[in-house]
């Protein structure tokens, strides 16, 4: 279903469609907003990486968000601000970081069992992988913060941004996919 969408002359797109993915996660996470009271800022990374899975679907998506965790291990200035190296993955910020693979191939699984075509389903797939990003990232954060801090320096002040980006997902994708022309006849 999902490859008669991308797939021209056998499949030579997917390489770029992976590399391009992981790009664009890395510019979105130079929009960036510093908080004085917690060290993880308000980018616009978790909307590239949700997009991602949605468009891409599970696997593509997987790999491009590895690639892109990667490309900053390998000290690409790829993450949030700038930053590089594999001590970003270990640092408080690492635990959001670690989760964008498995947020982006959960979005893309529901995106591709036809949940990005309605907004209701759409709004839930964005906010499952939202909730993996909190899980994982609060995790990693509370090595670093006090427990009695650690939900307002690494959730509170990110549920609106999330709630506005899935909100807007879901409005907008169910209309794109009306928009977009498919080949071979599966939908």
């Amino acid at each position: 279903m999902y490859d008669s969408i991308w797939i021209s002359n056998g499949g030579y797109y997917l390489p770029v469609l992976v590399v391009a993915a992981s790009l664009i996660t890395a510019a979105a996470a130079q929009l960036e907003v510093r908080l004085p009271w917690t060290p993880v800022p308000v980018t616009g990374q978790t909307f590239a990486v949700l997009l991602c899975g949605v468009v891409l679907g599970a696997r593509r998506a997987f790999a491009a968000q590895c690639l892109y965790l990667l490309e900053g291990a390998c000290g690409l200035p790829f993450f949030a601000g700038g930053a590089a190296g594999i001590v970003r993955l270990f640092g408080p910020t690492g635990g959001y970081l670690i989760a964008f693979p498995f947020a982006a191939a959960i979005t893309g699984a529901f995106a591709e069992n036809a949940w990005d075509r309605k907004p209701f389903t759409m709004f839930l797939a964005m906010l499952a992988g939202s909730l993996i990003i909190f899980t994982l990232g609060l995790a990693q954060l509370s090595r670093y913060v006090p427990a009695n801090a650690l939900l307002a320096a690494g959730l509170l002040p990110f549920l609106p941004g999330d709630l506005i980006k899935s909100l807007l997902a879901a409005g907008v994708f169910p209309i794109v996919w009306k928009l977009v022309p498919r080949s071979g006849g599966n939908a």
